[in-house]
């Protein structure tokens, strides 16, 4: 497909529309694909829509329960370290 195409849908008595395989292809976008809505001075725009709300460390910090002593950046490293070993140990 080049950017010169002009491709066309049909809106359906349900307000529905198709979007063309060359494009749901190039934009990677299959089924269950969540589409962001704008409608814009030029037309309607259409993005992937985020699957989460963005987030700032400090709303989120400490919402997993957690009892016992808190693991050292050390014990974490060791703990990365070992599991990485053991699953390449066969490679």
């Amino acid at each position: 497909m080049t950017s010169s195409e002009k491709l066309t849908t049909t809106v359906s008595t349900k307000g529905q529309v198709t979007l063309p395989s060359a494009i749901r292809k190039l934009r990677n976008w299959g089924a269950g694909t969540h589409l962001q809505i704008e409608d814009t001075p030029q037309g309607v725009l259409l993005r992937p829509a985020q699957a989460f709300a963005p987030t700032r460390p400090e709303e989120v910090f400490g919402v997993l329960p957690h009892s016992g002593v808190p693991k050292t950046l050390q014990d974490m490293d060791a703990s990365v370290f070992a599991e990485a070993q053991q699953r390449h140990a066969g490679d």
